[in-house]
């Protein structure tokens, strides 16, 4: 998409290490050349114990659940109603079976998990980390359902950026910063104060996932901030071409 003798656009991927490769292949097709630096970790927690019973369907609210989900239990058989097309497809990758996405956030979920289950069916399992963006089980109990909520990884904030990624911040040699969640955008926010990199990132622009996103990313004077239409990478990615095409 880009002339020649123009610039590359050059983008900072935040997205926890498993989540950024297919987003950096996103981007390279774009021309887009990245630096990834995760500002979350994910870890499953070993000891985390799965009781299934009475369990009608599962929930997951990010591809992190799925996959440390998968790797603590052989259970494939339980509907799977999914935050997004891409945890679905997570989920579908790791054989769940009949698997269905909401498209969109917690509240989207939590519409379609009503829209389809009854409370009398049983319990919702909803597999997390230990901190959670949303109110998914206070919306599901106000309709009269069971959440059995289990964490099962911790998102690990970054303690500081690398100095690959610092330089490249003092330097100029990235234009956006792609932001996913309120905690990386947050996380992303303490880092540059913290190193006394305010000002080299008010040059740049970032690219929010949502509002709630860009309110976490508010406390940098960022040069221009723009919010996806809708809570998916597939909308982030359309705004992004919007972006490249301006």
């Amino acid at each position: 998409m880009n002339g020649e003798g123009e610039v590359k656009i050059r983008a900072l991927v935040t997205r926890p290490l498993q989540d950024s490769k297919l987003l950096v292949a996103a981007l390279a097709k774009r021309g887009v050349s990245t630096f990834v630096s995760p500002m979350l970790s994910i870890v499953t927690v070993p000891s985390a114990a799965m009781n299934f019973e009475g369990v009608q369907a599962v929930l997951f609210t990010s591809s992190n659940g799925v996959r440390a989900l998968a790797a603590l239990t052989s259970r494939r058989d339980l509907p799977v109603y999914a935050v997004g097309d891409r945890t679905a497809a997570i989920a579908k990758e790791n054989k769940f079976v009949n698997v269905e996405s909401a498209e969109g956030d917690v509240d989207t979920l939590a519409t379609l998990v009503i829209q389809h289950r009854r409370p009398g069916d049983g319990v919702l399992l909803h597999p997390a980390g230990t901190v959670l963006a949303g109110d998914l089980s206070g919306q599901l109990s106000a309709a009269g359902f069971v959440v059995r909520r289990v964490v099962i990884y911790d998102a690990r904030a970054a303690t500081e950026f690398t100095g690959e990624i610092r330089m490249a911040l003092l330097d100029r040699e990235i234009d956006i910063v792609l932001f996913f969640s309120p905690r990386s955008a947050n996380t992303f926010v303490n880092l540059a104060k913290k190193q006394g990199l305010e000002t080299a990132c008010e040059n740049l622009e970032a690219l929010c996932l949502s509002k709630g996103v860009a309110t976490a990313a508010d406390p940098i004077m960022w040069r221009r901030v723009l919010i996806a239409k809708e809570p998916t990478q597939a909308s982030l990615l359309e705004t992004f071409d919007e972006r490249l095409r301006a």
